[in-house]
């Protein structure tokens, strides 16, 4: 996560302050939901090798969220299945993403980028 921004949001009754942190935990959970997505990978590339991340600790490491003007932009590090059409796993990880930060955060997303690091056989490991 960049910064200490966070999304500020004023009602009538007061303020919502969302975290990147926050952000990030339910791209991920909705990243991962998505049929083909293997898991996270760290955002570094040591030697040429996607880590795959595993567990809740780990899954914001493989996601960036930058908040310019209320409008956030989110940045996924995934390693996908082998056998299945990059292109089309992406497209719907950009999708579900999208949907679920607006619909569950109330939130205008700007950009979701997919960078896929790796491919890995089904086996979640």
């Amino acid at each position: 996560m960049e910064g200490i921004l966070s999304v500020n949001s004023k009602r009538d009754l007061g303020k919502i302050n969302i975290a990147p942190e926050a952000i990030a935990m339910v791209a991920g959970i909705a990243t991962l939901q998505c049929f083909g997505v293997v898991g996270m990978s760290s955002r570094s590339l040591q030697d040429g090798i996607a880590q795959l991340l595993h567990g809740k600790e780990n899954l914001t490491k493989g996601i960036e969220v930058r908040i310019d003007d209320d409008l956030v932009e989110i940045d996924l590090y995934v390693i996908v299945e082998y056998g299945t059409k990059i292109n089309e796993v992406a497209h719907n990880v950009i999708e579900n993403v999208k949907y679920t930060v607006e619909d569950q955060l109330g939130l205008r997303v700007h950009k979701v980028n997919v960078h896929v690091l790796g491919v890995r056989t089904g086996d979640k490991g």
